[in-house]
Order: structure tokens, then sequence, then C-alpha cells
């Protein structure tokens, strides 16, 4: 696709060249520093699951050994490379997204550019960046979907530039990054399909479908993109554990999202759409105008039009399964932010007037940081007031993130270094922080309380495996947020739960949330303390029982 809009530009001297990466850096500042200053908020289930998994690797065990779960293996790593240079540790982890959102912001300002021009790259980065980090999209957790979009963003880079130069390298490095988008979960595949639609859109302008060149060209970008996950494929079987990874990625995962209806879909997507409105209405406003004038100016209908087709694959991913959650909606956030700097080049487009030029075009510009104000007034007690105990109880309220870390520091603590702990529930941060190994590979529950085919033998399976590893500690959680049973959920795991560590163990510590307020006791007083609500139980395995 022809750079119409930045190639119109005029030629600029260096030192003129260098203001817009000033205002990247700037973007990158003002992010960074409300990311710093929650560095210390206590991991969700999620970033637990990928921290314990990244830590499994670091100690040389592949993935689904130890830690049964459907996504794809890509973040596991990306954790461990994180905290191999960061440290196993909270600020290891949101380091580490520091740096991976950092990233993306410049290859969207780049891509941006490339579209659009500078100033639309401006307004698309800092937009970005913006929305990021919003609590709306759970932004200051290092959920998979910011590593997707790292990778899909210069994939989409590369593959203008391939189309452009005539590229097969191109081609195949963008297809590989593609590829390692997919990897880091499921839903990458839509960056994928879009990028081979848009190979197919370009070969249906050039005449060329049917020729040799266009199957070439085809073999370059498939070979690149299936690389990754044939590498990891392999290594896989050869560590003998390709049944469970493929059972639990595809089959299970095929399950999980096919469960909910539309309806219920439509009923998420609204209650999601209600939160976000007033932080981010500003930028729907500007990318409407956007795609308006793009249709009545030449010059930028054609990158409306890829923008567009972008965005409704980057929806795509999604809406996979019909539950989007928040962070599900960082995929769509490259697309939609550069439709957003779409909206201030094309308005600065009709405002170029002889003499006044200078004047009309920075009211766009003006009008967009009015807009970048508005959403960042908004959301500044979250940005710039609230402490990260604070951003938990505000925005994951009942969910026990805070009680489980205290939890996995007592058992890191107070157990040997090769000691095996077991958590009845879905909270898997806990094995990260106390740095010990599950003695199963449920680290989620959730799938045993799911409408899906082999709920009942997963619990089964599960208890098994505890009564076969017989671990030294035993963590229940109480909470229904771990849990999410349904009304035709078999409560087999709950009920033999209650009967194992009856026998087999000794109740030495409580955490739980009263009021706002977390209260831990310990030892003997826990034997007979009781709590109302939600917690979690620690037990110890009886001496006569080891």
């Amino acid at each position: 696709m022809d750079n119409q809009s930045a190639a119109t530009e005029p030629s600029r001297k260096p030192s003129v060249q260098i203001w817009p990466w000033v205002v990247v850096l700037l973007v990158l500042l003002f992010i960074g520093f409300i990311r710093f200053r929650l560095l210390d908020t206590p991991l969700e289930r999620d970033e637990g699951e990928y921290a314990y998994a990244g830590q499994l690797i670091l100690q040389g065990i592949p993935p689904y050994e130890l830690a049964y779960n459907m996504k794809l293996p890509g973040t596991y790593f990306a954790y461990a490379a994180g905290m191999a240079v960061f440290g196993q540790a909270i600020q290891g982890i949101h380091l580490t997204l520091i740096v991976v959102n950092s990233l993306t912001i410049i290859f969207v300002f780049l891509l941006g550019r490339k579209l659009c021009g500078t100033v639309a790259g401006l307004a698309a980065c800092a937009s970005y960046g913006l929305m990021s980090v919003s609590p709306q999209v759970l932004g200051m957790a290092a959920h998979a979907n910011h590593f997707v979009v790292l990778f899909a963003v210069p994939a989409t880079l590369l593959l203008l530039a391939a189309v452009e130069n005539k590229s097969n390298r191109l081609l195949a490095i963008s297809g590989l990054l593609y590829g390692l988008a997919f990897l880091m979960k499921q839903q990458g595949i839509f960056f994928i399909l879009f990028g081979g639609v848009f190979l197919l859109w370009q070969a249906a302008k050039d005449k060329s479908v049917f020729t040799k060149d266009f199957l070439k060209r085809g073999l370059f970008f498939a070979g690149g993109m299936f690389l990754p996950f044939a590498m990891f494929c392999f290594a896989c079987f050869v560590a003998g554990d390709f049944p469970r990874f493929w059972f639990w990625t595809f089959l299970y995962a095929k399950w999980y999202a096919t469960s909910l209806t539309l309806a219920e879909g439509m009923h998420s997507l609204e209650q999601h759409l209600h939160l976000a409105f007033y932080a981010s209405c500003g930028f729907w406003a500007l990318a409407a105008v956007g795609l308006l004038l793009a249709f009545f100016n030449k010059k930028f209908w054609e990158p409306a039009m890829f923008l567009l087709v972008f965005w409704l694959f980057s929806f795509c991913g999604t809406a996979t399964g019909y539950y989007f959650r928040g962070h599900y909606f960082i995929l769509v956030l490259p697309a939609f932010a550069i439709l957003v700097g779409m909206a201030v080049a094309a308005m600065q487009e009709v405002l170029r007037f002889p003499k006044l030029q200078d004047v009309f075009q920075s009211l766009p510009v003006i009008l967009f940081g009015l807009v970048f104000a508005w959403a960042v007034t908004y959301q500044s007690q979250f940005f710039f007031q609230l402490s990260p105990h604070q951003v938990v109880q505000g925005i994951y309220q009942l969910n026990p993130f805070e009680e489980a870390q205290i939890v996995g520091d007592y058992l890191r603590t107070n157990s040997a270094p090769d000691a095996k702990i077991a958590v009845i529930g879905s909270e898997p941060e806990i094995y990260f922080y106390a740095r010990r190994h599950s003695a199963t590979g449920y680290i989620y529950t959730y799938p045993l309380m799911e409408p899906q085919p082999a709920a009942l033998w997963m619990q089964h399976d599960m208890a098994g495996e505890i009564e076969t590893n017989r671990p030294e500690y035993v963590v229940v959680v109480y909470s229904g947020l771990s849990w999410l049973p349904g009304p035709h959920s078999n409560p087999f795991i709950l009920n033999w739960a209650d009967q194992y560590v009856g026998r087999y163990y000794d109740k030495i510590g409580i955490v739980h949330d009263d009021h706002g307020i977390i209260e831990s006791i310990w030892g003997d007083v826990a034997k007979y303390a009781h709590f109302k609500g939600d917690g979690l139980m620690v037990y110890r395995r009886k001496p006569n029982e080891s």
C-alpha cells in the first residue's frame, strides 16, 4: 500500500526531525511514570499463572508439566525472560511490562506515521499509551494481550514494507512476528488472518493471485508464521508433554471458547462499554470523525480501509468466546489508536488554508490535547493517587489477591525449598510467591466447575495427584470468584478436599479480608478461629502422616 499521506509531507531538516521522537519520549516517560508508581501492585491470577510457569521454565521445567492451562506458552517464555533480567518478584514482572508497553508505543507511532503521517503517529502513540494503562482494560497487569500486540504491530509494519519493497525476506520476518503473536495467546491468530487477507487484497489489486510470484510470497509468509509454533511443538514432543499440551490448548480451549451464548456475550460487551464510556468517549468521537473525513479524501481512503479491516480482525480476537473481558480489548487498541491519529491528520488536511495554514492546522492538535487531557483527568485518581493496595481493592474487589501474597510469602519462609504445596482454588500466584512446586498441575479450578465434558474427570484427576504427591501444605481458597461454580457444577472436589485435609492436615493459618483490612491468623490460634465471607485457609500435614 502506498504511503500517500506520509509521502506528501514536506522534507525536513535533520534538526527538525528530532521533535517527533522527543514527543514519543515524553509519552513513554508519562506512561512509564504511572506504571512505575504502581510497580508493587500484587499479582492477579493470570499474572500468577504466567509468573509460575515462567519460574518453572527458569528451573528447566517445560510448560504443561507441572502447570496445566489452555493458553499457548509464548507469554510463559516472555515472563521467564523478563524475570531473568529483572528478578522473580512482582517488581520484575511489572518492569517487564513497562518495557513491553514502551516498545509497543514506539511501534504504534511508527505504524501510524507510515500510514497517515507524523502527526497521526504521535497522536496514535499517545492514545495507545494512555488507553493501554487504563483500569478499564486492567492495563496495569501484565496480561498476555500486551505481548500479543508487541509482536502484531511490528509484524504489520513490516508487512507494509514487504509489499512496498516486494521483499520476500521482510515477508518472512513479518510472518515470524505474527507467529510469535499467536504463540503468546491463541487470539493472535486473527492478526495472522489479517496479514493473509492483506496479501490477498494486494495480489488482487495487482492481478497476481494466480501467479507463481504470489505463491512464493505466500510460502515465505507462511513459513515464517508457522516456525515458532512448529519449533515449540517439536520441543514439547521431545519433552514428552505434547499430548497434555494439545489437550489443554486446543481440545479444552475449544470447550471453553464455546460455552457462552451470543446473548451472554452481548451482555458482557454492554457492561464493558458502559464502564469504559467516559474514559474513552473522546477517542471514539475522534475515530468516527477520522473515518468520515477519510471517505471524502483520496489521500486517507486507502489507509482508512486498511485500519478499519485491521480493527475488525483485532476485534474478532477480543470477541473470541464472547467473554469480552476488559483486558481482551488491549488487542483492538493499536488499530483504534491509529484511527484516532488519522482523524487528527485528516482534520488538518481539511483546514489546510493558504497563509493561515499553521493557525488552523493547530486546531486538531489542540482538540486532541483536550480529549487526551479529559481522559487523564477522569482517571487521575488511579493514575496519580491510589496506592497499590487501593488499586487492588478498587478494581478487583473481593478477589483474594493480597491474601494470596501473604500466604505465598508465609509458605516460602516456613517450608523447605523442596516442599510441595497444593492450592485448591484458582490462585496460581501463590505458587509463584512461595517458590514451591505444585503437587498438582491443576493450578486453576475453573475448568473443574465448568459445563464441559471432562470436568468431573479433572476433579478426580486433581484429587489423585494431590493424594499421590502428599504435599506438605495445602491452601484451600474459600472465594466464589476463585471457583465460579455454576448451577450444574459437580461438588466432588469440594467434598473431597474437606475430608482429605480434615484427615491428614492441621489448620495453621487463616488470611481473610475483614472490611477492607487483611487479617492474618497463624499457629494454634488459627485452629479455633473462623471467618465470615471469603478467605484462605492454610493447612500443614500432620507429623504422623508425613
